[in-house]
């Protein structure tokens, strides 16, 4: 029997491990991030979380946050879990700086939504 994924926990889960992200790269400029692979790994499988949390989502996901691009963030997910020997370090350190922040802002308000509508119907 398949698990069901509530998006409630998925935008938690991307929420978390953005969260996790900015944590590593704190102080870091893309030299530094490039020195730092202890780093670049975790802050390679955050993303590959948030990927997946995305794929969780579904059809919820253009509805909660319509102006991400889902394809692209699950297709990131796709290129690390099978070409994690070709990940491109230019792309992964502009989706940290570029991506996430937009994703944060819009993923708190589809989460505070959620909670508000589930306090109205509790």
């Amino acid at each position: 029997m398949p698990s069901e994924h509530y998006p409630r926990d998925c935008l938690a889960d991307i929420l978390e491990n953005i969260e996790r992200i900015e944590g590593y790269v704190a102080g870091l400029d893309r030299v530094g991030f490039e020195q730092d692979r202890r780093t670049g790994d975790a802050v390679e499988r955050c993303l590959e979380r948030i990927c997946e949390a995305a794929f969780r989502l579904g059809n919820a996901a253009a509805t909660l946050m319509p102006n991400q691009p889902w394809s692209e963030i699950r297709g990131m997910g796709n290129r690390f879990r099978h070409g994690y020997d070709q990940s491109d370090l230019d792309i992964v350190w502009n989706t940290v700086r570029n991506r996430l922040p937009s994703l944060r802002v819009d993923a708190e308000r589809a989460l505070a939504a959620l909670r508000a509508e589930r306090a109205r119907t509790s």
